[in-house]
């Protein structure tokens, strides 16, 4: 099946190997980053942390989740931190969804784009989605048809893409096959998580190819690296080179994974940056910005920021 068939935009990639011009970067660092935490943040920190992300150039901020407060308390404030949100012209404010629930509240609170999230593998998806790794499409088939008949944008989220704590090494044919159910349920976008963090750049790019060989391009997938291992960035090149041109990161390097204990921080968007910027490929973001924003939520939690160039930059 062909990205056209799947009715998402053809979109020209780079052939094998060549970078891509320009890259989108996916901020989740107030959604993925915040949820993380022990504390819950103030929203008026929370609101702030996303002003400074727009105005360093940042053009998608994960802004929230409309997940069960029981579940992850840290974005119980969710309709408060929207409604209170001066959104930026040109930045758009997605929300993850885990359910029908979840997609009520968001359309309540106004958002245009929803994200959900989904499992590549059995283990995962009864320990995160209560759902066998079958069940959960007949889940999210409602949530997504009901969204786009809204108007709304949906991207997929689709975790333990390259490896799960209980189940190992995941097949790449397995992800793929995931993956493509999720985009033909009428998701726009597909981000593949490396949610524990233990993907090589060899599985990166066999994992790409995989879905090219299913008739999936390039175009509509996305990749969100953990950098567990060291390794975010040298997956994300090669992920770039496999012709990706939309990277998951988060400011600081904040956030991990609430149900896999062994997750580390997403790949920090002060090092993505600083990767393009070496690359010549063009993002839009102001890194000087960037990092002063890094830093100053670093002191909102009390503790030194994990990113690299936030460290060296930031003095």
């Amino acid at each position: 099946m062909s990205t056209r068939d799947l009715g998402l935009p053809e979109q020209v990639v780079p052939p094998k190997g060549e970078l891509p011009s320009r890259v989108t970067i996916w901020e989740v660092g107030p959604r993925d980053g915040l949820q993380n935490e022990k504390s819950v943040v103030p929203v008026a920190v929370k609101l702030e942390f996303l002003d400074r992300l727009a105005a360093a150039g940042l053009t998608t901020l994960e802004a929230t989740s409309f997940v069960h407060p029981k579940w992850v308390p840290q974005l119980a404030d969710a309709e408060e931190l929207l409604a209170d949100l001066t959104q930026r012209d040109g930045v758009r404010y997605p929300v993850l969804v885990p359910n029908a629930r979840g997609l009520d509240r968001a359309l309540a609170a106004g958002v245009g784009h929803i994200a959900v999230f989904a499992s590549a593998t059995e283990t995962f998806a009864q320990r995160n989605l209560n759902s066998t790794l079958d069940e959960q499409f007949a889940m999210f088939e409602p949530v997504i048809t009901r969204a786009r008949a809204e108007g709304l944008e949906v991207r997929g989220y689709l975790s333990m893409c390259f490896g799960d704590p209980w189940e190992g090494a995941v097949p790449a044919a397995q992800v793929a096959r995931a993956g493509t159910r999720l985009l033909e349920l009428g998701c726009s976008e597909l981000s593949l998580g490396d949610t524990i963090g233990v993907a090589t750049a060899g599985q990166v790019e066999r994992l790409l190819d995989t879905f090219t060989e299913n008739g999936v391009g390039v175009g509509s997938l996305a990749v969100h690296f953990h950098d567990t291992y060291g390794q975010a960035l040298t997956n994300t090149l090669a992920a770039l080179r496999r012709g990706v041109s939309t990277v998951d990161s988060s400011a600081g390097g904040l956030g991990g994974c609430p149900y896999a204990e062994s997750a580390t921080g997403n790949l920090a968007t002060e090092d993505l940056v600083w990767l393009l910027d070496g690359l010549g490929v063009g993002h839009g973001v102001d890194l000087d910005a960037l990092v002063a924003t890094s830093a100053w939520m670093a002191e909102q939690l009390g503790r030194p920021s994990p990113s690299r160039v936030v460290r060296a930059l930031g003095g």
